[in-house]
């Protein structure tokens, strides 16, 4: 893939990433702690316990995708984008068209998944 695609991709990538956790910030701070709760008021704190914790599991998981956007600049920058950062194999253009933050192929990311990163 051209560099000039590969910023171009990687970028609205890390727009949808930053989009979305500014997004869920407001609606962390719109909904408000749990423990600011007044006593008595037991009869949605299951509800909203378990919507804030579906909510901070969310923005976790954006934190690493940004960090996945800062490793793909990485590689972007080293002339290194579009190679597996396993084995250096080409990563296929039509799989970063649709994953443009994959750091494998798709075969090293099947035997990474199933023996888990470490």
């Amino acid at each position: 893939m051209n560099e000039p695609r590969a910023r171009q991709i990687v970028a609205r990538e890390r727009a949808r990433v930053e989009s979305r956790l500014a997004e869920l910030g407001g609606e962390i701070r719109a909904e408000g702690s749990l423990q600011r709760q007044q006593p008595g008021d037991s009869g949605d704190a299951g509800s909203a316990l378990q919507t804030e914790s579906v909510t901070v599991a969310l923005a976790a998981d954006l934190r690493e995708q940004l960090a996945a956007v800062g490793r793909a600049e990485e590689r972007i920058a080293r002339g290194r984008y579009g190679r597996s950062v396993e084995s250096g194999i080409p990563i296929p253009d039509e799989r970063l068209e649709v994953e443009p933050l994959a750091e494998r192929t798709i075969e090293e990311q099947r035997q990474y998944e199933r023996r888990g990163p470490n």
